[in-house]
């Protein structure tokens, strides 16, 4: 792991949420390469140990934390065990996020759309809930929180995600409103396209699609989950020390340039046509 800018959040106690794996963990694993001390937490126990154990090869802070951001009671033993970095949390990232396309909003059901909330919402009250009062009583803080370009469009098959997305967007906005005095910021950050294990694209792509790449992507390739956690950087360090209550897209474009294109003949959608 190299340490290309500097040690930006030299110090600095750090909790990333569902680091064990894709975007979170390359955003462990980058804040970790800049001083920070990391907690990974994620729901799956191998996976959090092989984040720790990267960061560590390389030189980094880091130990992890079990825990299902789900669960109501994950939230002392996060708090708990960020106690064990024995320095005050000055940055949150609340990662944890899953898109589940359950089919059109009619055949969905109220369990359906509270799994949703729990995953894609409800932790990221709690978990800001648990971290502020120490930001705010020490007048120093980050939290950054993962949305998605979803949150901006019309997503067929997905409006109870999408919706929820858009909450943590607005949460991010009018907390940022609410504690900017307090000397903590709020943004997020709203990716698209990013090849991770839940968006394995070099799976669904084949290769005579491959081609058509650039004219989904107006930068002419899929994201990685490095690219991501270079702007979370930005904004969880004093780089962004001006800059709250927004929601970045990090989608090479896509979403400037995006539509959705219903398949002919066919009750599904696709934003990757090749005829639609």
């Amino acid at each position: 792991m190299s340490n290309p800018i500097g040690g930006l959040l030299a110090g600095k106690g750090v909790v990333v949420t569902g680091a064990g794996a894709g975007i979170g963990a390359a955003i462990a694993e980058r804040f970790a390469a800049e001083g920070g001390h990391v907690l990974v937490v994620d729901s799956n126990r191998d996976d959090a140990g092989r984040s720790v154990d990267s960061i560590k090869r390389s030189g980094g802070v880091a130990r992890s934390c079990v825990a299902d951001v789900r669960e109501v009671a994950s939230v002392e033993a996060i708090l708990e065990a960020a106690r064990g970095l024995d320095r005050s949390i000055d940055v949150l990232v609340n990662n944890v996020g899953d898109y589940r396309p359950a089919g059109l909003f009619a055949g969905s059901s109220e369990a359906d759309w509270q799994a949703l909330y729990a995953v894609n919402l409800l932790h990221v009250f709690r978990l800001t809930h648990a971290f502020l009062p120490g930001m705010t009583e020490r007048k120093a803080g980050s939290i950054v929180n993962v949305s998605s370009v979803e949150a901006f469009r019309g997503i067929p098959a997905g409006a109870v995600y999408s919706a929820f997305k858009a909450g943590v967007n607005q949460f991010t906005r009018s907390l940022a409103v609410e504690v900017g005095g307090l000397g903590v910021r709020v943004n997020a950050i709203a990716p698209d396209v990013t090849q991770t294990p839940q968006l394995p694209y070099d799976r669904w792509v084949s290769e005579e699609e491959r081609s058509l790449i650039p004219s989904w992507v107006p930068v002419g390739r899929f994201g990685k989950p490095e690219d991501v956690a270079a702007v979370a950087l930005f904004l969880a360090s004093d780089e962004a020390r001006f800059v709250t209550g927004h929601t970045l897209p990090v989608d090479g474009g896509t979403l400037a340039a995006s539509g959705w294109y219903k398949r002919v003949g066919k009750q599904s959608w696709t934003n990757r046509p090749r005829n639609p």
